[in-house]
């Protein structure tokens, strides 16, 4: 029996889940602010200023040039600026009498020295998750406020965290969950017996390799990392396993009561009464 090799890469989701990993990642100046979350924090600041939305601008995108940016007069600048600039646009910013509302990494938002005296540090602590997958903990700085050089804001906090959590959930990746016929036998099966306490001995003879099904194949699908197509003996072992593993997974847990608990704490303390 001859079976045809297909590609292990071919149109398979679990393995382009898995390359992401060492896919080189983006630096701060790289990263680009989910549209849930913006639309968000630009609510905030339009609120707090009582500013039209209509004189926002965003200059920081890819292949722009800020310095040579067409700004309107009035306008507010409310943008994910390059980080490792940020002090350098700042100062561009405040030479012209430009309003800004700028995106600021948290550990160092204070950095800027000579030019901290005349911008508001607003830290709220927010956890964002931008487009490339960096994790930054960011703050925020602007020239609108005159007499305040630093200040906590709270609901701006929950802002971004709610804003964050709804984004999270409209893109999250949903894989594709496939089954096999109990003749097939696969890493991620027998890691699963393996883990529940299932013994499991597939023997030469017994099995032979596969990447695909022929159904799969039509289809262009492949069995992800390979698999081994089982004998009859072997396939009743594999029955066996499945079966065992789904007594465990169904067998009812007793939960201890809170008497239970108690003589439990009182073991840790060494004075259990006989």
């Amino acid at each position: 029996m001859t079976l045809e090799q297909g590609c292990l890469f071919n149109d398979n989701p679990e393995y382009d889940s898995f390359i992401e990993k060492f896919e080189r990642k983006k630096t701060t100046d790289d990263c680009y602010t989910p549209p849930l979350v913006y639309d968000a924090i630009q609510d905030w600041v339009c609120k707090r200023y009582g500013i039209d939305p209509a004189c926002i601008v965003r200059p920081f995108f890819p292949g722009g040039d800020y310095v040579n940016y067409d700004y309107p007069d009035g306008c507010l600048v409310l943008d994910n600026p390059p980080f490792s600039i940020l002090t350098e646009i700042c100062r561009f910013y405040l030479a012209r009498n430009i309003h800004y509302f700028l995106f600021a990494p948290s550990l160092t938002v204070f950095s800027s020295w000579a030019l901290a005296p005349k911008m508001n540090h607003i830290v709220c602590d927010a956890d964002i998750t931008y487009e490339n997958g960096a994790v930054v903990k960011t703050e925020f700085i602007t020239n609108i406020d005159k007499d305040i050089v630093a200040e906590t804001a709270p609901d701006l906090h929950e802002v971004i965290t709610n804003a964050m959590l709804t984004s999270k959930a409209k893109t999250a990746r949903t894989l594709p969950k496939y089954s096999y016929p109990i003749h097939v036998l696969t890493g991620a099966m027998m890691q699963r017996y393996a883990h529940c306490g299932v013994k499991m001995t597939i023997r030469r003879g017994e099995c032979m390799p596969i990447l695909a099904l022929d159904s799969q194949r039509s289809k262009k699908k492949t069995i992800f990392g390979g698999g081994l197509l089982l004998s009859e003996r072997a396939a009743a072992e594999r029955a066996v396993a499945e079966r065992a593993v789904a007594e465990r997974a169904a067998a009812h847990v007793w939960e201890l009561s809170e008497r239970e608990m108690e003589l439990i704490r009182d073991l840790g303390r060494g004075n259990l009464k006989e």
